[in-house]
């Protein structure tokens, strides 16, 4: 059987343009508590659920209900410490649960069901912690209406209500708290005060992974289930024009095969068989004005919108100044993939009542609205089990899986497990956009930063997202961010924004917009301090008298790896400093030189200003990761196109940093009373340009494109 599904309807557009709308969002703000959803938590009577986050029963479980994806970065365990601290909760009795698609469930910081932009932590500091001493005022007024006292004499500790000699577990008192009246207004603790928020509490979710139990998104299996495999368009617009699917039919196990906007489907009784039928179709694609486009002709256009930028993002003084020294210097990015280790998958299933789907997403609430399109139903018969992701990185923001295993299923009558290949995702994906950059600095007779120009050529991820407008002023804060919020004291600025598309889908990626940008930002600033003659962390330093955050990191990272100090020989140190998702990240890196070319990091030091901290071994765990992922990037990664292809198809040719070249990794937690910051991505910006930095120190050389050409780092 062969299906064809026409774009009449422009089904994936229409999704993507109500990414946000169609979720039915609504923003959480201040100490507004959901009330219980009743999809949220299997209450029973002698529960008490005092809101969607929360259930505690009589055998003292305490269940936090987590609205946020876990993809690694702990949000699963951040999550109850923040509930648990201010409920003064058992630790040891504290579990958490995934929860269901609901507004209840919001994140504050975007107004719907989303996890993205390290805001997890920071968008729910204050709403969880108040919802739990709410739930431990209504504890406490259970108690003291039992025991007849006030209830201010009564106090609680490690999940009970304590007065005098009298003690009452939370599992004794949640049937009689669930009776209780919230109240309008609870004190928050001093974090002076807190005993498990800011502790290095074990992760929930470890025990899962490491015995199998834990579920995966390409870990769920149906009765009745086909497995799908795509012969994906190559690019965006490039359509399907002929498909012979003989071949394909003739594969054993194979069922269906259907044609989707975006390519063409093998539906099989197993992943071999559909993988099998997917290889053998013959399909012609219609490239339209993608044809012939290659690397070059994309940095071409790139290069061209960095010279002739005019979307002004910061202005600043005179930039028509004369400088007593001048330096330029053009920076180049190119297109990454995600690369996450659980390539795409979910699982959906069409009813005649509605939608179910199995995915590892990180945006529920805008799945469920723009799934009730794809099958035609309510937005809430639309049901999403959230699974663990392997690996998120913003790719599985993206509803492209999501949107193509609901049709099939529609298509089909069966539910549908669509799964994409290694090369499926890498070559047909969602990418960080290529950028270029062009640079201009002016320093006075003292050697001291007075201009900085900048131009940058990139596509817009806000155009690209479906649920975002580009402002008036033409300036897409992604692909400016790192530039233009740079924190040097410069009097004379002028930084602008050419917006230029070339054809691939650009995406979120970890940090976004920072992940090229700083590596520009904090490598010219390097050739400036150069130019001055002065040492690249004392030439920082000396331009951040506005800005002790930053100036505070990268004091203590420039200490703790002994800056200035003497290194074994052929060794050499790079700095760089990064503000990004409301945290402060300065790296110093070391690294050496081969004669090939080849560069060794050996050792990154990383000072780290998050605000209030929940976990400190997350936060380490967290940076250690993203260095990992920003050092991979600035050695390896790049995703080159030829005859409108992706060249790239797995970790043959887009490698990954391996176990004997990842260096040593110190991170230092700087104290602070400010509100927490993200710290999903923050580490990885600062990397690239502080290795980058350092191979300078080494050869003389300065690399100014990634992934790093050391082909000229070659001594002779």
């Amino acid at each position: 059987m062969s299906t064809t599904v026409h774009n009449d309807s422009h089904a994936f557009e229409t999704s993507r343009r109500g990414f946000m709308a169609g979720s039915g969002a609504a923003l959480v703000v201040g100490f507004t508590l959901p009330a219980m959803s009743g999809r949220a938590l299997a209450a029973t009577d002698t529960a008490f659920t005092p809101n969607a986050w929360l259930r505690i029963t009589p055998d003292n479980r305490v269940t936090v209900v987590c609205g946020s994806s876990e993809m690694g970065q702990g949000v699963l365990t951040a999550i109850p410490q923040l509930m648990a601290e201010e409920l003064d909760a058992d630790w040891a009795q504290v579990r958490v649960e995934q929860a269901p698609v609901s507004q209840a469930f919001n994140n504050p910081a975007f107004g719907m069901q989303a996890t993205g932009g390290s805001t997890t932590v920071r968008g729910h500091w204050d709403v969880m912690r108040n919802a739990g001493a709410t739930a431990r005022a209504m504890l406490v007024a259970a108690a003291a209406e039992q025991w007849k006292v006030p209830a201010a004499e009564c106090r609680t500790e490690a999940g009970q209500v304590i007065h005098g000699s009298k003690k009452l577990s939370y599992g004794q008192l949640a049937e009689a708290a669930s009776k209780q009246k919230a109240p309008e207004k609870v004190a928050l603790k001093d974090p002076k005060d807190f005993k498990i928020v800011g502790q290095r509490k074990a992760r929930l979710d470890t025990a899962g992974k490491t015995n199998g139990s834990a579920k995966f998104g390409i870990d769920v299996n149906l009765p009745g289930m086909l497995v799908a495999v795509m012969a994906r368009a190559p690019l965006p617009g490039v359509k399907v024009a002929k498909v012979d699917d003989t071949a394909a039919k003739a594969v054993k196990g194979v069922k269906q095969v259907i044609t989707l906007p975006t390519g063409v489907a093998v539906l099989a009784s197993g992943y071999w068989a559909a993988k099998k039928g997917r290889d053998a179709l013959k399909v012609d694609w219609d490239f339209g004005d993608k044809a012939g486009l290659d690397s070059a002709k994309v940095m071409a256009m790139l290069t061209d919108g960095a010279s002739k930028a005019d979307a002004v993002a910061l202005k600043a003084g005179d930039a028509g100044i004369t400088p007593a020294k001048v330096v330029e210097a053009t920076y180049e990015a190119p297109y990454l993939a995600h690369a996450c280790m659980e390539p795409m998958n979910c699982t959906a299933w069409v009813k005649p009542d509605g939608v179910e789907i199995w995915a590892g997403t990180q945006s529920q609430g805008p799945v469920q609205g723009i799934l009730s399109q794809v099958a035609s139903v309510d937005p809430g018969k639309v049901k999403v089990n959230t699974m663990l992701l392997g690996g998120g990185f913003g790719r599985r923001f993206a509803p492209d899986f999501v949107i193509d295993a609901t049709l099939l299923s529609k298509i089909s009558g069966a539910p549908v497990k669509l799964v994409y290949t290694r090369e499926d995702d890498m070559a047909a994906g969602f990418y960080r956009p290529a950028s270029v950059a062009k640079f201009t600095g002016g320093l006075d007779a003292q050697g001291k930063a007075v201009l900085l120009k900048a131009g940058v050529g990139s596509p817009s991820i806000m155009a690209a997202s479906g649920f975002m407008k580009i402002p008036e002023s033409g300036v897409d804060s992604f692909a400016m961010e790192g530039i233009n919020d740079h924190p040097y004291s410069v009097p004379n600025q002028l930084i602008a924004y050419g917006r230029r598309e070339p054809g691939p889908q650009v995406w979120f990626w970890r940090s976004v917009g920072h992940s090229q940008n700083s590596f520009f930002m904090e490598g010219f600033i390097d050739e400036m301090a150069h130019a001055a003659g002065k040492d690249p962390f004392e030439f920082r330093r000396a331009l951040m008298d506005k800005q002790p955050r930053y100036k505070q990191v990268l004091e203590v990272a420039a200490e703790k790896a002994g800056w200035g100090k003497p290194l074994p020989a052929g060794v050499f140190r790079g700095i760089a400093v990064v503000q990004s998702f409301g945290s402060y990240v300065a790296e110093v890196a070391e690294v050496s030189v081969a004669a090939d070319g080849t560069p060794r990091v050996h050792r990154v030091v990383a000072a780290v200003d998050c605000g209030m901290t929940v976990n400190p071994t997350i936060i380490e765990r967290q940076i250690e990761g993203a260095i990992v992922y920003g050092l991979t990037a600035a050695l390896y990664g790049k995703i080159s196109l030829k005859d409108g292809r992706v060249e790239q198809g797995n970790f043959h040719d887009y490698p990954m940093l391996r176990h004997n070249e990842m260096p040593k990794v110190e991170v230092h937690i700087v104290k602070s009373t400010e509100k927490p910051g993200g710290i999903g991505e923050p580490g990885t910006p600062p990397v690239a340009p502080a290795v980058a930095n350092a191979i300078f120190a080494a050869t003389g050389k300065r690399l100014r494109s990634l992934p790093f050409d050391t082909a000229q780092l070659k001594k002779a």
